[in-house]
C-alpha cells in the first residue's frame, strides 16, 4: 500500500514545520460547528471529516486512541511524540491495523496518520507544530479534537524526603506545563471554528495520591484542576468546545513496565477485581 506509507521527516528538515508555518497555503474558508453531525450516525463515521491530534501517540494510550479515532471516522490523525522514527513505525502500523479494523469498509482515500516529532514543554515548538497541521494536513484548516496522552512518570517508589527537587520539575513540566501548551494552542482554531474538543488523561493517582509517586500524583491533580477550569471557561461560550480528562487507573503500557516492581504492586493491590 504505497499511499499509506508514511514518510520520513529527516532530522536535516527538522525546521520544516516552523518553515512551511511561515508560508502556509492559501486559508480555506472555515466551517463553523463541528465537521459533521455525530447524533443518530454510525459508530464508525461519528467523527467523519474531523482533524485530531495526539500527543504521546507513538505508543500506549496515546496509540490506542489514535487507532480508535481514526476507526470511528476520522479523516486526519496526527501523532505527536519525541522521537520521529518511532512516530514514522507507529504511524504505518496504525494504517494497517486500521484496515484490519474496517475490514471491506476501508476506502482507499489515501492516508490517515502522521507523525510529527515536537517537544510538548516548548509552547513555540507547540504552536508552530499546531500551525502546520493545521495549514498543511487539515483539508480544511480546522483542528477538531485534541488528545493529550503524553506523560512522564519519573522516579518512583520515593518517600518525599527522598525525592529529588529537578526530577520533580521534569514531571511537572511534562505532565503539567505540556498539558497547558497544547490548550493554549490549540483553543484560537477551536474558538475561531465554534467548536472542539480537548480530553487531556490525567490519573486517579491525581485523585487520590499513590504513596511513592509523589511528583507524578501532584501533576496529575493539577492536569484535573487545569481541566476543569478550561471546561467552565469555554463551555459558556459561543458555539460548543468542551474540555474533559479521563483518569484512569493502572493500565499496561510501556510506562508501567518501566516502573519498580514494588510500585506496580502497591497500585494494582488497590483495584478491588
Amino acid at each position: 500500500m504505497s499511499n499509506v506509507v508514511v514518510e520520513r521527516i529527516d532530522e536535516a528538515n527538522a525546521n520544516t514545520v516552523e518553515e512551511v508555518a511561515e508560508s502556509p497555503k492559501a486559508p480555506v474558508a472555515l466551517t463553523k460547528g463541528p465537521p459533521s453531525k455525530t447524533d443518530g450516525t454510525p459508530q464508525k463515521q461519528r467523527l467523519k471529516d474531523s482533524v485530531c491530534i495526539v500527543t504521546g501517540g507513538a505508543r500506549g494510550l496515546g496509540y490506542g486512541i489514535a487507532l480508535r479515532l481514526a476507526a470511528e471516522g476520522a479523516t486526519t490523525v496526527v501523532l505527536i511524540d519525541m522521537n520521529q522514527a518511532e512516530l514514522d513505525a507507529s504511524a504505518s502500523n496504525l494504517e494497517k491495523e486500521l484496515q484490519e479494523v474496517l475490514g471491506e469498509e476501508t476506502s482507499s482515500t489515501g492516508r490517515t496518520f502522521y507523525g510529527l516529532a515536537c517537544d510538548v514543554t516548548d509552547v513555540e515548538k507547540v504552536k508552530d507544530t499546531f500551525r502546520f497541521v493545521a495549514s498543511n494536513l487539515s483539508p480544511n484548516n480546522r483542528i477538531d479534537i485534541l488528545v493529550q496522552a503524553a506523560g512522564v512518570v519519573g522516579q518512583t517508589n520515593l518517600l518525599t524526603h527522598e525525592v529529588q527537587p529537578d526530577n520533580f520539575d521534569f514531571v511537572m513540566n511534562v505532565n503539567v506545563k505540556g498539558i497547558f501548551n497544547g490548550c493554549h494552542a490549540v483553543l484560537p482554531y477551536m474558538l475561531a471554528q465554534n467548536y472542539g474538543r480537548i480530553v487531556n488523561i490525567a490519573s486517579i493517582a491525581g485523585k487520590e495520591g499513590n504513596a511513592g509517586m509523589l511528583a507524578y500524583s501532584t501533576s496529575k491533580a493539577a492536569v484535573i484542576g487545569l481541566t476543569k477550569t478550561i471546561g467552565k471557561e469555554y463551555a459558556s461560550k459561543e458555539g460548543s468546545i468542551t474540555c474533559n480528562c479521563i483518569a484512569p487507573a493502572v493500565i499496561k503500557t510501556q510506562m508501567v513496565a518501566d516502573m519498580p516492581p514494588e510500585q506496580v504492586k502497591y497500585m494494582t493491590d488497590k483495584i478491588p477485581m
